[in-house]
């Protein structure tokens, strides 16, 4: 028995589809994974046995980086939220929501503007622009440039994420029409698209692999803390080691880096709005515990 490594590509009906030296192997997990409370997800790194005209089995997980729910994959590099202009309208809220939670999960963002042929006035495009990109944030406006997209992709794992109906589905067929992925209409009644996703698999692409599935189209802050939170916005975190107290909140507290900066127009009113926002939610989130008597 050979004790291989791989990264898995595809999960399907209870088989996972492991890559190593240039070939895919059908392998099961092995019963105690799941005494264990271990489930391989695509993107996994593992080590699996392999014998000639049987299937293998997985025998270990190695360390992840990170994990997704939706879709469920392993050690991700990079996402792509795609981003609409109009239906639906854009919203510097949801597209905060989803780079805190990229932010939250060591996954670098990358923000895709779809349907801007649609807006007849450009300087929504060039104030989107002016957020994010002095962040490290790259906004692609995929009208104009979809090579810029996929030259990202190279030595990566890629998801792509955003609002349902933004135009996530298009998008991958676009980039890999071989996909083939239902592309859900708008509902007018909701003014929000169906899902459309299935089990994931991922592609290689460009020089890098694409998890053929789009993610998660709702954010809540289910897993992040209140000290986490300002973490996750680099503009503060930049700031931060200006302020007067350590864990400072940046709401009320005096000498605060990040309000001066925000008062000078180096931070987005619009991205500390939001944090405020965010912040409120976790803290309402909280649980209560009760004292013993």
């Amino acid at each position: 028995m050979r004790r291989i490594e791989g990264q898995i590509r595809k999960a399907l009906s209870g088989f996972y589809y492991v890559a190593s030296e240039g070939k895919i192997h059908q392998t099961r997990a092995r019963g105690n994974f799941r005494k264990r409370k271990l489930t391989p997800l695509v993107g996994d790194e593992v080590v699996f046995s392999s014998e000639e005209n049987s299937e293998g089995y997985i025998l270990e997980m190695l360390p992840r980086k990170n994990e997704l729910v939706r879709p469920p994959v392993a050690n991700v590099d990079q996402g792509v939220i795609v981003t609409s202009l109009v239906e639906p309208n854009f919203s510097y809220n949801l597209l905060d929501r989803f780079l805190v939670t990229l932010e939250n999960n060591y996954i670098h963002p990358i923000i895709y503007l779809s349907k801007t042929d649609l807006v007849s006035d450009q300087t929504l495009v060039e104030q989107i622009r002016s957020v994010y990109e002095p962040l490290g944030y790259p906004v692609i406006d995929g009208e104009q440039d979809k090579q810029k997209l996929t030259d990202l992709f190279v030595g990566k794992l890629t998801v792509f994420m955003g609002q349902s109906g933004a135009g996530k589905s298009t998008l991958l067929n676009d980039v890999s029409p071989e996909l083939n992925l239902e592309t859900g209409e708008i509902s007018d009644a909701l003014g929000r698209g169906r899902h459309t996703t299935r089990h994931v698999e991922l592609l290689d692409l460009f020089g890098g692999l694409v998890a053929d599935t789009p993610g998660f189209s709702s954010i809540d802050f289910l897993e992040i803390t209140v000290e986490e939170l300002p973490k996750e916005f680099p503009e503060f975190r930049a700031a931060a080691p200006e302020c007067r107290f350590r864990e400072c909140r940046h709401v009320k507290e005096p000498g605060c880096e990040v309000k001066r900066r925000l008062e000078e127009g180096m931070i987005a009113q619009t991205r500390y709005d939001n944090y405020l926002q965010f912040l409120q939610e976790i803290e309402k989130r909280r649980p209560i515990y009760k004292k013993n008597k």
